[in-house]
């Protein structure tokens, strides 16, 4: 296939094309030989991170100058309407341009399958990263023996490592579709030694509140958790294939985050549950460090506060840049 650019980098008027705070730059005809035929295409390029992106719109075949001059209006507020759709992501909303852009970061991943042995390394780094930000006191070197040697648990902190290690085997080689069910699935294994409410959504308020006190984040009401659970999950399986890898785990798990829809143990079956979408898509796990909480929970405060979902992005591929050292 031959494609011949007739008009490149022309400047459309200002006061024609500006819709939505948007203006189209970049626009041209391609036209496409095939066979004794010519197919006229309207294309809107554009760069998100250095990388040039286009948007096509087909106009006829072996079309004369007046007939371009009649249908590219159409098709350029055809484009500039892509580029405007908000695409509903549960408490905010996203334009088809803002998702591409947001998308781009999975760009700066190095998709590698972890084998058996880097399996167990992860489970423990994991285990001992994931518990230690929300207050646990097992060293790494206890984690390992208590995952690896057999050691007895005796308290609570120890308990809760061999159920995060069984929730991390769980999601790890699953095909469950995301639901409520599987949500109180991941709880349930990670505290049912430790906590009289394990599986149970919360039927009290809470609120978030960072190391000197100050308040971070109310978890919603309870009475709305369920059905907000709902909405998340319903959302995720009908995104799921549009939406990147990175993007659509950073949104599950800042979403349920936001939601809190349990007593204890958000941060860490929100964890899991990013770990989960990733590995649904084959992408490698993450593990979030304990000497980087400060920069996670920022994240948190900025997706919940400000709709803010490219720090969470950039932090997470921070994290996997630290493997397999993290």
């Amino acid at each position: 296939m031959q494609i011949q650019v007739l008009q490149l980098n022309r400047q459309v008027s200002t006061k024609s094309y500006i819709k939505g705070g948007h203006l189209l730059y970049n626009v041209y005809i391609e036209k496409r030989k095939q066979g004794h035929n010519t197919k006229y295409y309207l294309t809107h390029s554009y760069k998100i991170r250095g990388k040039t992106r286009k948007i096509r719109r087909y106009l006829g075949l072996n079309l004369n100058e007046a007939d371009i001059s009649t249908l590219r209006k159409d098709a350029e507020e055809s484009i500039l309407k892509e580029l405007d759709s908000p695409k509903n992501l549960l408490k905010f909303s996203l334009t088809r341009k803002e998702i591409l852009k947001l998308n781009e970061y999975d760009s700066d991943i190095q998709i590698a399958h972890l084998d058996p042995l880097q399996w167990k390394t992860f489970t423990e780094t994991f285990v001992y990263n994931t518990n230690a930000i929300e207050g646990s006191t097992i060293s790494p070197d206890e984690v390992h023996d208590i995952l690896k040697n057999n050691a007895k648990a005796r308290t609570d902190d120890e308990l809760e490592s061999i159920g995060v290690a069984e929730a991390v085997d769980y999601i790890r080689n699953t095909d469950e579709k995301l639901s409520i069910s599987l949500i109180l699935e991941l709880h349930e294994m990670c505290f049912r030694e430790s906590k009289d409410f394990a599986g149970k959504l919360r039927d009290v308020e809470v609120i978030i509140r960072d190391g000197r006190g100050n308040i971070v984040h109310q978890g919603i009401p309870s009475t709305e958790i369920e059905r907000e659970l709902n909405e998340l999950t319903a959302w995720y399986n009908e995104n799921r294939e549009e939406i990147k890898p990175l993007l659509l785990a950073a949104i599950l798990h800042n979403q349920f985050e936001y939601i809190h829809p349990f007593e204890d143990g958000n941060g860490r079956v929100g964890r899991l549950l990013l770990n989960y979408a990733l590995l649904q898509k084959d992408y490698p796990p993450i593990n979030i460090l304990l000497e980087d909480r400060s920069k996670y929970y920022e994240c948190l405060r900025l997706y919940s506060q400000e709709n803010n979902l490219e720090s969470t992005l950039g932090f997470l591929i921070s994290q996997y840049s630290k493997w397999p050292d993290g």
